[in-house]
């Protein structure tokens, strides 16, 4: 079976539209499939991830040219980095190669015009999405938001469509469902030492650097801290030079590659909204989360209510209301609390159920 992902990386966009379908491409991988790439060449760009994990890359050319005076184009346009018609044309040309299976399509910059060009040249279309704001043509839309319906996709999709709704099919590797357990079992004891900071492959905002200088002004000399960035980060030096300075054990990790087990060694994670939420829920782990995109709000939002995660809703309240939930954080009642409310969420078999039902 052969599988064409149509996604991009970039210091734009982050890096999670990427990591999700490599996740969802290993998986099919391990099953016998053979799966293609087709990614822009972004500023930022993590093209080398997908050589690295053995898949087959389709590089198109970064031409910095929109559609942006098009009022039909999705509000992420310019993300793209070309025309979508363009865009079309360059997948439809890789795709007629390849003869997809199906073609996976994660990309807020393309919408049901795109998706309809290229539909020819592949048997099945699904599409990843997180919005719900925008027109689509395909056979299957995985959409893993909390609180997420079929309304909210009414008269976006077509009428055969069918709709894998909520964080059941969050996309995870498979060392967050083999570390639910044990992470699971250690929460019941535990008292606030080890902090872990991630804010994203990219963390344009710097939002790491504040959290930093903020710990730094209530630090515990007991804590142990972690701080997990991007290669490409752009504020990388400057975290480093932050981490040097910290009063109390503090690690820098650049690029890691087991998440999974960082987060089931932590006792909370200070860290941004998204789709890695749903790799903190799976393994239990109490959140102090900041929303950096816009996109990511109804995560956020959903989880604070839900009492799974504590809610900085923008940088701005980092040095207001961080000390709060961190003092609040270290009552080992409250963290047992926020580890229960954030685990009912995920399973971490998401990803077997999105190929069960391609296979269908």
């Amino acid at each position: 079976m052969n599988i064409v992902f149509r996604t991009d990386a970039s210091l734009k966009m982050g890096s999670g539209h990427l990591m999700r379908c490599l996740t969802l491409a290993d998986a099919l991988k391990a099953q016998g499939a053979h799966c293609h790439f087709i990614c822009r060449e972004h500023p930022g760009h993590l093209n080398n991830f997908v050589l690295e994990r053995g898949h087959s890359l389709h590089v198109l050319p970064f031409i910095a040219r929109n559609m942006l005076d098009d009022p039909f184009v999705p509000v992420h346009a310019g993300w793209l980095g070309a025309p979508w018609y363009e865009d079309a044309e360059q997948t439809a040309a890789v795709l007629e190669t390849v003869q997809p299976d199906w073609l996976v399509v994660d990309h807020y910059a393309l919408e049901k015009r795109w998706e309809q060009e290229v539909s020819r040249h592949c048997n099945r279309l699904m599409a990843l999405d997180d919005l719900a704001d925008r027109s689509h043509y395909c056979d299957l839309l995985l959409d893993q938001s909390l609180g997420r319906t079929s309304e909210d996709y009414h008269g976006l999709i077509p009428d055969a469509c069918r709709l894998l709704l909520g964080p059941s099919y969050a996309l995870l590797r498979p060392k967050f469902s083999e570390l639910r357990a044990r992470s699971l079992a250690s929460r019941k004891n535990r008292s606030l030492s080890k902090i872990l900071i991630s804010m994203g492959g990219v963390d344009a905002s710097n939002a790491t650097g504040m959290v930093l200088q903020v710990l730094g002004s209530i630090v515990d000399p007991n804590w142990q801290i972690q701080v997990v960035m991007g290669a490409n980060a752009p504020w990388l030096s400057d975290v480093c030079h932050q981490v040097e300075l910290m009063q109390c054990f503090t690690q820098l990790l650049v690029n890691t590659p087991d998440m999974a087990s960082l987060m089931s060694d932590a006792d909370i994670a200070i860290g941004a909204a998204g789709s890695t939420s749903w790799e903190r829920c799976c393994l239990g782990l109490p959140t102090i989360m900041l929303i950096l995109a816009e996109n990511q709000r109804l995560i956020g939002q959903r989880l604070h209510e839900a009492g799974a995660a504590f809610l900085i809703p923008s940088i701005e309240q980092i040095p207001a209301l961080l000390p709060i939930y961190v003092e609040n954080l270290h009552s080992p009642e409250e963290l047992t609390r926020a580890s229960k409310n954030a685990t009912v969420f995920v399973d971490g078999i998401g990803t077997q159920r999105a190929i069960e039902a391609m296979m269908k």
